[in-house]
């Protein structure tokens, strides 16, 4: 039984594994509907039992066909329905009553301390779908997409985030530590990753830069990644935000200065700091991209219970 909460913390080695399964999968269902079974239904009567505390689209269809399609079963919760959120249970007590009932958990939370307090106290694996400080099955699907599209690893590729400082970024960070690549950062000056993640990104001696001029952080980039300024439940002066951020504004001129086969890659929903041409532009892969997660998930899933082929 493995976790997956933070990249940070999974191996380089499993990451790749699970990308190449990953891969291997994929092809295996060219001529296969969304509701049919992978070759051995290799979790057969699994359920997985997700919680979301935010809102959610691709997480929750992902994760619900990738179940499916390895033969197991997914229930979800919320947790206004519980006690939870309202009578007052422990989530030690939640977490041993969801480690009896079924046999994997992923979470969707609104405070990283509540991942820790549930792997704590489970005895099944715990996935995490997306904290205040990092998205990790985001970022490794996103990789996936990268290196599918540009049929080269990663490493050998220039990556550019512009945009706030979020989890997603958190993410990425730790992604081009475990994968040794280039990673361009641009955003405002009072934006950049907290200190935490500046230590973390000093101690690892990898090239990522952090650029205050958008223009700077995009030249010779093969991938240019952004997501919505004002993230979810964002408790911050909506209009000063995004007013901090219109420089960095994807739009046409800002791509022409990366490469000529540059893609896009946004997690979504999208927001104002991507331009509608830019979106619709045959350079974005958001489509795309969306559509990977439901085959990293499976590859998630797999490593967890320890059935990586």
């Amino acid at each position: 039984m493995k976790h997956f909460i933070n990249l940070k913390d999974i191996l380089a080695k499993d990451l790749r594994k699970i990308l190449t399964d990953a891969k291997k999968r994929k092809k295996a269902r060219k001529k296969l509907n969304n509701l049919e079974f992978d070759k051995g239904i290799p979790l057969r009567g699994k359920l997985l039992i997700q919680m979301f505390e935010k809102s959610s689209l691709r997480t929750r269809l992902s994760f619900y066909l990738a179940i499916k399609q390895l033969g197991g079963s997914t229930l979800t919760l919320r947790p206004d329905e519980l006690h939870l959120s309202k009578g007052g249970e422990s989530i030690e007590d939640t977490a041993k009553i969801l480690s009896n009932f079924g046999n994997a958990f992923m979470l969707r939370t609104d405070k990283d301390k509540k991942l820790e307090e549930f792997k704590k106290h489970m005895s099944i694996p715990i996935i995490n779908g997306l904290s205040p400080s990092s998205h990790p099955t985001q970022i490794l699907s996103d990789i996936f997409t990268v290196e599918e599209i540009k049929k080269k690893p990663i490493s050998k590729l220039n990556i550019t985030w512009v945009g706030d400082s979020n989890n997603v970024l958190n993410s990425l960070i730790a992604a081009s530590i475990k994968f040794s690549f280039k990673l361009k950062i641009g955003c405002p000056k009072n934006y950049q990753p907290n200190q935490s993640i500046m230590n973390y990104i000093k101690k690892s001696k990898n090239k990522i830069s952090i650029y205050h001029d958008p223009k700077k952080a995009v030249i010779g980039a093969d991938v240019i990644f952004s997501d919505k300024v004002i993230s979810m439940n964002d408790k911050v002066n909506r209009n000063k935000k995004l007013n901090h951020f219109k420089k960095f504004k994807i739009d046409k001129k800002l791509m022409k200065l990366a490469k000529k086969n540059c893609i896009f890659l946004h997690c979504l929903p999208r927001g104002s700091e991507v331009e509608e041409e830019v979106f619709l532009s045959k350079q974005s892969k958001v489509w795309h991209q969306a559509i990977n997660r439901a085959h990293v998930q499976k590859s998630i899933l797999l490593y967890c219970f320890g059935k990586l082929r």
